[in-house]
């Protein structure tokens, strides 16, 4: 078994389909089946079953993939750890985020570790928080910044920052003049949510409770930018972040009556030495963030 089969094997297993795995490879679509089917004949089983353009692991696939994964996390782990020893200052951090902290909290973190560590590269991946808890375990990042612990005994996490958080309302809404208001004075109205698996959707949810209704839903969204825009055009309101861009002039309110703040950490596997760049980038972060950002403002 070589380890770029391994890796082709590994990229159809996660849902690409032989075509695009293929292009990304340099190989023709034939070469690739072959490949897989070499693959195959070594394991001793069938590892895929077609379904329509796609393949999907068979139980010995699966069972396969994880030992697959693991193997080759180790080996790209131990090609990093070379190449920094060889040249020291050089590397490369894979860090997967929170989508609302790529407008103002990763792009500052990193210039100023960039200011200092030229030679760093960055491999960025966006997600929710499922997304990033599977990115630590299945080791394709070394750190993620998230909102709240993830509470798994595999991962540490840290506190960095505390965020707080405000009831958007389109720019007419009859509360729009004001600055503070209650979350029960909009028990009745629409509220536009991110989707189930969003840590905000969940922190949104238990505040209603605590204001004394449950949310009706007009929107599900994957983006918070999205629902911004979408209670901007006159849609519903939302529980968010305050904006660090005018984009989108939604009035953003403190609430009185609930207490509407989320945790800003940082994570990484436990039981795991990070290679150097990421070590190196981990300590800048739990030194810096705390010290140098304040809450967060933006346009009310």
């Amino acid at each position: 078994m070589d380890v770029q089969t391994l890796r082709l094997f590994r990229e159809v297993a996660g849902g690409a389909t032989v075509t695009e795995t293929a292009a990304r490879g340099h190989l023709t679509q034939p070469a690739l089946s072959r490949a897989l089917r070499r693959l195959e004949h070594e394991a001793g089983a069938e590892l895929f079953r077609r379904s329509g353009r796609v393949l999907r692991l068979t139980p010995a696939g699966h069972a396969f993939k994880r030992h697959v994964d693991l193997v080759l996390d180790q080996l790209d782990q131990g090609l990093r750890e070379v190449g920094e020893i060889v040249a020291p200052g050089t590397g490369v951090v894979p860090l997967a985020f929170l989508h609302t902290f790529g407008t103002w909290l990763v792009p500052a973190v990193l210039s100023g570790f960039l200011r200092e560590h030229a030679n760093t590269r960055f491999e960025l991946r966006q997600h929710g928080e499922a997304g990033l808890e599977a990115e630590l375990l299945e080791g394709t990042a070394d750190l993620v910044i998230t909102s709240g612990d993830p509470r798994h005994p595999q991962l540490h996490w840290s506190r960095l920052l505390i965020e707080p958080l405000r009831l958007a309302v389109p720019p007419r809404h009859r509360l729009a003049g004001r600055r503070r208001v209650r979350l029960a004075d909009v028990a009745d109205e629409t509220f536009i949510l991110l989707r189930p698996g969003y840590a905000l959707r969940e922190t949104t949810e238990r505040l209603c409770a605590e204001a004394g209704f449950a949310p009706r839903i007009g929107f599900e969204g994957d983006e918070v930018e999205t629902l911004r825009g979408l209670v901007t055009a006159g849609l519903g309101v939302s529980v968010l972040p305050l904006p660090h861009t005018a984009a989108f002039p939604a009035p953003h309110l403190e609430l009185t009556d609930v207490d509407a703040a989320r945790d800003i950490g940082l994570a990484w596997a436990a039981g795991r030495n990070l290679p150097p760049p990421s070590e190196t980038f981990r300590r800048h972060v739990l030194d810096t963030v705390p010290a140098e950002f304040d809450r967060p403002q933006g346009t009310m």
